[in-house]
C-alpha cells in the first residue's frame, strides 16, 4: 500500500513549503494544534511553493469561477498537508479525517460552494483512500474573509500517537 507521500508523487503533485507568514503579520494561534490523537488545522489559504501565502483572492461567482475555485481548494489541501507534515513528520500518521469546513467568499446568489470545496475533499480521498479519507464536511458562503481570501478551509484529523 502506498503512503500518502508516494501517492502525491504518483499523481505528479508536490507539497509547498510550510506556510510562512508575511512580515508584520502576527497570528495569535497555530495553523496546527495537536492534542493527544487529535490534530486540528486552522483555516488555511493556499501557499506558493516557497510557503508564502498565495490566496486565492476574490469572490466566487464574480471574479473567480467554480472550476478555478475547485482547483484552489485542491491547492489549499496541499498547503494543509505541508503544515501537517511539518508538525507530525509523516502523513501516514493520519489515521482518519474527521471533518472539513470550507468557507467560500461568495457573490450574492452564488450556490456552488459545495462544488468548490469538493476540490479539497477529492484530494483527501485520492491520497488517503475511502476508509481514512472519509470525513464529515460543511461548505458555506460568506461575505468576506481575512486578507480578501476567496476561501479558507479548516478541519480535524486523527493521528497515530
Amino acid at each position: 500500500m502506498q503512503t500518502p507521500e508516494e501517492k502525491l508523487t504518483s499523481l505528479g503533485l508536490t507539497l509547498p513549503a510550510p506556510t510562512v507568514l508575511p512580515p508584520g503579520l502576527r497570528l495569535p494561534f497555530s495553523f496546527i494544534n495537536v492534542r493527544g490523537n487529535r490534530l486540528l488545522f486552522s483555516g488555511h489559504p493556499k501557499s506558493a511553493a516557497d510557503g508564502s501565502i498565495d490566496g486565492p483572492f476574490g469572490v466566487l461567482g464574480d471574479d473567480v469561477t467554480t472550476d478555478e475555485g475547485y482547483a484552489h481548494a485542491r491547492a489549499i489541501g496541499l498547503s494543509v498537508l505541508a503544515n501537517i507534515k511539518a508538525e507530525i513528520g509523516e502523513l501516514s500518521r493520519i489515521t482518519g479525517w474527521m471533518r472539513v469546513f470550507g468557507m467560500v467568499t461568495s457573490a450574492p446568489g452564488y450556490t456552488e460552494q459545495h462544488v468548490v470545496v469538493n476540490g479539497f475533499s477529492d484530494l483527501v480521498i485520492d491520497l488517503f483512500g475511502d476508509e481514512i479519507g472519509r470525513h464529515a464536511r460543511s461548505a458555506l458562503g460568506v461575505a468576506g474573509l481575512p486578507m480578501g481570501f476567496a476561501m479558507e478551509i479548516e478541519g480535524e484529523v486523527l493521528i497515530d500517537t
